[in-house]
């Protein structure tokens, strides 16, 4: 039988990347939930965690890691079945990953009606859109939005649409670097910005346009703070319609190649097991989705 402190020590120190804050969340001492994890290595007859910084779990840590995620779920449907077991004021928590780019546009809007009906609190953790689902594959969180359509085991995907992206800079960058008009071969040898490592958008861009070699670019892991270096003329880059209408509209922000946009697909991936509120969650992504992505 499962110990299920134990399984919540695990959980405890993975989503709150290491154990001194797990255990403030626990309300135990960290040397308890040490003990706790030690206890379940002793169980399974091997490690569940590899003691980094901070610390990942290993492929029966992960195993554990997504049972324990679809049980709390399980249990709140239990919860709701059988009132004697409820705890009045403490509301659900979703653990969900999901890409910066949408969490900064439309999810807000998108999921704000069903947390308010649902009484739900979101821990979200935000990932480049081509590596989110590893957090899942993890066992850390319980749904994610990404652009992987293949789930993993044990879950489902649905597509929801995609976000439309364009190429954008300011006039200031356009006039500094194609006084004479957009010529492609200039593209490469001018400073590009870049979300991350893992954000490979503007690369496929360059690729569709027919240049394969690498680029010049900033690094900047925040997608407000992509925009502002765009408006400030320090680069070119991919930004989402959605996010940047009003500076399209007021010309703060230009195209660089005209009408080359690029569209991302959205997939929900949900455990196949995850209780009703996550099925409720899916239904409602299905039904308001569309709202802010175009068709895919």
């Amino acid at each position: 039988m499962f110990d299920y402190k134990l399984l919540a020590a695990l959980a405890a120190v993975i989503e709150q990347a290491g154990f001194e804050r797990a255990a403030q969340v626990l309300g135990l001492s960290q040397s308890a939930v040490s003990q706790r994890i030690k206890l379940l290595e002793a169980r399974v007859g091997q490690p569940v965690l590899v003691r980094a910084t901070p610390p990942v779990p290993t492929e029966v840590g992960r195993q554990l890691l997504n049972h324990v995620q679809q049980v709390r779920l399980l249990e709140r449907d239990v919860q709701r079945q059988v009132p004697a077991l409820d705890e009045p004021g403490l509301p659900e928590r979703l653990r969900i990953a999901l890409n910066a780019d949408s969490l900064a546009t439309w999810w807000a809007q998108a999921v704000g009606p069903f947390s308010a009906e649902q009484q739900v609190l979101f821990d979200l953790v935000v990932e480049d859109q081509d590596v989110g689902l590893k957090r899942m594959q993890g066992g850390e969180v319980a749904a994610c939005l990404c652009s992987s359509e293949r789930p993993v085991a044990g879950a489902r995907s649905l597509a929801l649409g995609a976000m439309r992206y364009r190429a954008l800079a300011s006039p200031a960058f356009m006039a500094r670097h194609f006084a004479g008009g957009f010529a492609l071969q200039r593209l490469v040898r001018t400073p590009g910005i870049v979300f991350g490592p893992d954000d490979y958008l503007q690369h496929r861009y360059l690729a569709s346009l027919g240049i394969e070699e690498g680029f010049l670019h900033h690094l900047c892991p925040s997608s407000e703070g992509f925009v502002r270096m765009l408006e400030a003329g320090m680069g070119w880059g991919l930004v989402p319609e959605l996010q940047a209408s009003e500076q399209l509209r007021s010309g703060a922000l230009v195209e660089i190649c005209a009408d080359t946009p690029v569209d991302v697909p959205l997939y929900w991936h949900h455990w196949r097991n995850g209780g009703q509120l996550l099925t409720q969650l899916t239904e409602h992504l299905r039904r308001t989705a569309s709202l802010w992505l175009v068709p895919w």
